[in-house]
């Protein structure tokens, strides 16, 4: 039997804690037992393995997101503010993004999320197999644009490691980058404009431009369909 107060809860609340600032690599228990102030045999009784602890601390920090209510508000609103708190999510806990490619991830709190997903897409008009691509096709969406800012924080805390100067590094490749996109017209013309720092970053506001010009591609078909029946 367990001999301290750890709770299930508590391990994966520090685990998401750890993640946060160590990310997949950093995720061990015995760190994880340090921070928890008990020694790693006790964090076994509750949790016995990585991927199974990497599995509940995904499906916690989808309790973060704030459901939009469906009887109170159309379907583009609801559909916006669903993956927009989808999208800060994974913003704040960068390491899920990667997980989705390396871990079996699963639990009532991502289940929640995606039967309300095909709702919103229902609520709009799309059959049940038009409402399952429309939610892919955004879930799809918001992990490509997420996909981004983990990768930037996954490489800042490898190039960090050891000492390094971090900032520096990315520095010195984003002039080498920068060197070699000014062979091209349409990148020389716009970093011209554009700090070499930024070459890499997504103009301001691409989430949102891309996330509405696909709702309005839905809202489209939706149009084309109903017009087909009549």
């Amino acid at each position: 039997m367990p001999r301290d107060n750890l709770t299930a809860d508590r391990i994966v609340r520090a685990a998401i804690e750890l993640l946060d600032e160590e990310g997949l690599d950093g995720l061990n228990m015995r760190s994880l037992a340090k921070r928890l102030g008990s020694a790693a045999t006790a964090v076994y009784w509750h949790i016995k393995t990585k991927d199974e602890l990497v599995r509940l601390a995904g499906d916690a920090i989808w309790h973060e997101v704030e459901p939009p209510d469906l009887d109170a508000t159309d379907w583009r609103t609801a559909a916006t503010a669903h993956a927009t708190g989808v999208h800060a999510m994974l913003t704040r806990h960068p390491w899920l993004v990667q997980a989705f490619g390396s871990n079996f991830l699963y639990g009532t709190g991502q289940a929640r999320h995606n039967d309300l997903s095909l709702a919103i897409y229902e609520k709009a008009g799309f059959s049940a197999a038009r409402a399952d691509q429309a939610a892919a096709t955004v879930l799809t969406f918001v992990l490509g644009s997420a996909l981004g800012p983990a990768a930037q924080v996954s490489l800042n805390r490898r190039l960090g490691r050891n000492g390094a100067d971090a900032e520096q590094q990315m520095a010195d490749a984003m002039a080498r980058a920068t060197e070699t996109a000014m062979q091209f017209p349409r990148l020389r013309e716009r970093l011209g404009t554009t700090a070499a720092t930024e070459y890499a970053a997504a103009p301001d506001d691409t989430f949102a431009f891309g996330l509405q010009s696909l709702l309005d591609g839905f809202e489209a078909r939706l149009t084309a369909d109903r017009a087909g029946r009549r």
